[in-house]
């Protein structure tokens, strides 16, 4: 669903990558940019890398030809990246080594910043004065580590380029799963008319894994699944599915609304304790694979308290939703892949008698992870007329043509800002859970259990 130009597919980009030796770059973004180049031959980007590490050249070619090869990309555009790409070895921290990376460049470069937050902050310190016009930046979540924080990035990022020239990436936000919202909301008139505290009950918004730590220890350790998930992906996912139609798929329209959406949300009942959960898991076994305890797992410390799993409950305070519980949840280790957002709709005002049976609501489901959307029903059973059986009816959603960050990234070098996360956005993010941190610092919030392949201590 890249909104691309004619003109930004053929004119030549440049793109520089800090900390191009690291995971988020071989990963996801060498092999997002790949699969963006394969679908759109016709467009050239030159790639730099750049990093503390020393690399020389064929042996850099060689780590970008292996990440294009995983994700399967090919044709003149991939060969020309090849040929042409180089990297530099540079402390982004010195204002010198900048001098030396922007020379570089053919022209004004996407500086996507694949660093530490901590890093990137004295990065851009050190850049000041020196972004040459038309330069964008693309920085990774999280934004910040609380309001405070995330306004003080604001204000340096606001010193370096104009806001539209920025780019923080939140790469939920180019799934097709988060993608095919606005479609199925805004192009289906039996749909967007019900969407809204008339008709719904309740809204969830979950992102449940099967997988446990998976050596994340050194990030996840402290960072929890409220921040890892839910403080930027799931929150700005409640913001595609709650905001008001758009006039237009363009950056403005879109993310004003996505910002008016998020400024009317709350926590529930305005108590942070009583409108989050959190818990960790114990030793089990999912799908005959046994995981040890949170724990026990190799780099934790217990004395973090970290929670695998996490839920929140929020109020959008507006005409459309005010009313209206939005439950946002995330957990590791649990028993079974649940990636949805679910729709539950009010019973109807008055059901005839003689009908039996109508006692489930109808509920819409978008799978984020199948691209499955299923609509449940009541309707006519067999044999007796007139009792009910509740009926699913599913459909599945085209994806789209690149991966997810190979949309993030086609913003990034064509200047569209429309799957990149606003500033005050990134700040309203942490408006809502840094209250919860505080309250589960405080111990207003038990830090419950559950065992691993379980479906969590509340199911």
């Amino acid at each position: 669903m890249a909104t691309t130009k004619k003109s930004a597919k053929t004119e030549a980009a440049t793109l520089l990558i800090l900390g191009a030796s690291g995971d988020l770059a071989s990963r996801l973004l060498m092999p997002g940019l790949g699969g963006l180049l394969t679908v759109q031959p016709d467009r050239r980007v030159q790639l730099i890398g750049a990093g503390v590490e020393t690399y020389a050249d064929a042996a850099w070619k060689d780590r970008v030809t292996a990440a294009m090869t995983k994700g399967d990309a090919k044709g003149p555009a991939v060969t020309d990246l090849l040929k042409h790409t180089s990297y530099l070895t540079a402390d982004v921290t010195k204002a010198a080594d900048w001098k030396q990376l922007l020379a570089a460049c053919d022209s004004p470069p996407a500086i996507y910043f694949a660093l530490p937050p901590a890093i990137t902050a004295k990065a851009c310190d050190a850049l000041v004065g020196l972004l040459p016009d038309g330069a964008r930046l693309a920085l990774e979540k999280p934004f910040g580590t609380d309001e405070k924080s995330a306004h003080a990035l604001n204000e340096k990022l606001a010193t370096l380029a104009p806001e539209d020239h920025v780019f923080r990436v939140d790469h939920f936000l180019g799934t097709s799963g988060v993608l095919n919202i606005l479609g199925t909301r805004f192009a289906n008139r039996i749909i967007e008319p019900l969407l809204n505290n008339i008709h719904v009950a309740s809204v969830e918004i979950v992102f449940d894994e099967t997988l446990g730590l998976e050596g994340r220890a050194r990030y996840y350790d402290h960072a929890g699944a409220l921040v890892d998930m839910i403080q930027s992906h799931l929150l700005q996912t409640l913001a595609v599915a709650a905001m008001e139609p758009p006039a237009a798929l363009e950056a403005t329209d879109v993310r004003d609304l996505k910002a008016l959406a998020l400024r009317a949300t709350k926590l529930w009942g305005d108590d942070p304790a009583t409108a989050s959960r959190r818990a960790r898991y114990t030793a089990g076994t999912i799908d005959g694979r046994k995981l040890p305890s949170y724990v026990d797992e190799e780099g934790v410390n217990p004395a973090n308290e970290t929670e695998t799993l996490a839920e929140l409950k929020l109020e959008v305070r507006n005409n459309r939703w005010a009313g209206v519980p939005f439950t946002l949840r995330s957990g590791k280790g649990l028993g079974t892949n649940r990636h949805e957002i679910v729709f539950t709709f009010k019973a109807p005002a008055h059901v005839p008698e003689r009908i039996r049976g109508s006692d489930r609501p109808n509920r819409l489901r978008l799978d984020l992870k199948t691209l499955e959307m299923t609509l449940e029903l009541d309707v006519n059973g067999p044999g007796d007329p007139y009792t009910i059986d509740n009926v699913s009816l599913t459909a599945a959603l085209n994806p789209g043509q690149l991966p997810a960050y190979g949309e993030v990234l086609a913003g990034v070098l064509e200047g569209d800002p429309m799957l990149a996360v606003r500033g005050d956005t990134a700040e309203d993010c942490w408006r809502l859970v840094d209250p919860v941190l505080k309250a589960w610092k405080a111990g207003r919030v038990p830090l419950e259990e559950y065992p691993a392949g379980s479906s969590g201590p509340w199911d």
